[in-house]
């Protein structure tokens, strides 16, 4: 099994016919994704990589029976965007676009919580690589071959060591029932915790890898529910342990500010609540096959 994406799930591009939403859903299409159309506002009715346009993402649940988007649509617009899909009935966002003003991030969150939580659309990102099961299907910007199909969880807000992560495991012939790109932003969408609560209840997903970093209190908040509801080994590495206080990393939400943020205090919370740690990088594949020797 996987969660949140298979092979079966409908899936739509909010930005379709863009330029980099073309490019990133013919690779999707390619790999397997169930992509039944997409949404570019003024093209609705028109055809594109042999696919449907809607105007409206509404259009394309009510057409198509779409429960799964992906947005890659440009900053000034990818809030409204958002908000879109969830009043549609999406149930599942995946939003690639950078650059989102907190502000208008802070505008989605509230806006959300007008739904029951059973009710809500799932949202990862901004700024995040997107989610693929592997062998089954992908949303997103992810290189595919990258990821075998396999029982190990993985959810990171670096896309970039995620791939780390699933090239290594790959490597030793470990693989991924589902990986999760979260975003790099001080304001997204879901946490660790999250996602962590839908790997404990895959009956196919036996251990899960975490990739945090320095800022923000997410990392603290999956240590205190893998310690109290998690049967399930958990790992995790931490970026940033050599960063000095106030240093902005790369990602907009890798910003120390109050204690308890920093790489060195995640580490110690995590190891508290009994998650494995992953010291350095280059040892995620090491570290998984470990951990699955021991179940």
């Amino acid at each position: 099994m996987s969660i949140w994406l298979n092979e079966k799930t409908p899936v739509i591009v909010q930005g379709y016919t863009g330029r980099i939403g073309t490019f990133h859903a013919q690779e999707m299409i390619e790999y397997g994704t169930n992509l039944v159309g997409g949404v570019t506002p003024g093209k609705g009715g028109s055809q594109h990589l042999d696919l449907p346009v809607y105007n409206t993402v509404k259009e394309a649940v009510t057409d198509s029976g779409a429960e799964a988007s992906v947005v890659f649509v440009p900053p000034p617009f990818a809030a409204d965007a958002i908000m879109e899909a969830a009043d549609a009935g999406i149930k599942f966002c995946v939003c690639v676009t950078d650059g989102i003003p907190a502000q208008d991030m802070m505008r989605v969150k509230r806006y959300m919580r007008r739904y029951k939580k059973e009710e809500r659309m799932c949202l990862t990102g901004p700024n995040c690589a997107g989610t693929i099961s592997p062998g089954r299907a992908m949303m997103g910007i992810m290189p595919g071959h990258i990821y075998m199909q396999g029982n190990v969880g993985l959810i990171g807000r670096s896309g970039t060591l995620g791939y780390e992560a699933a090239s290594q495991m790959k490597a030793r012939e470990i693989g991924i029932s589902t990986s999760v790109g979260i975003g790099g932003d001080p304001i997204n969408g879901s946490s660790f915790r999250d996602h962590l609560e839908k790997f404990e209840e895959d009956p196919d997903t036996d251990l899960v890898v975490m990739i945090g970093e320095i800022g923000g209190p997410q990392e603290a908040a999956a240590a205190e529910f893998a310690r109290d509801h998690m049967k399930k080994p958990v790992l995790a590495y931490i970026a940033g342990l050599t960063a000095p206080k106030g240093r902005t990393m790369g990602h907009a939400g890798a910003i120390v500010t109050t204690a308890g943020e920093s790489a060195a205090e995640k580490v110690e919370i995590l190891k508290e609540a009994g998650v494995g740690i992953i010291t350095r990088p280059s040892e995620f594949g090491v570290a998984a096959e470990e951990a699955l020797g021991k179940l």
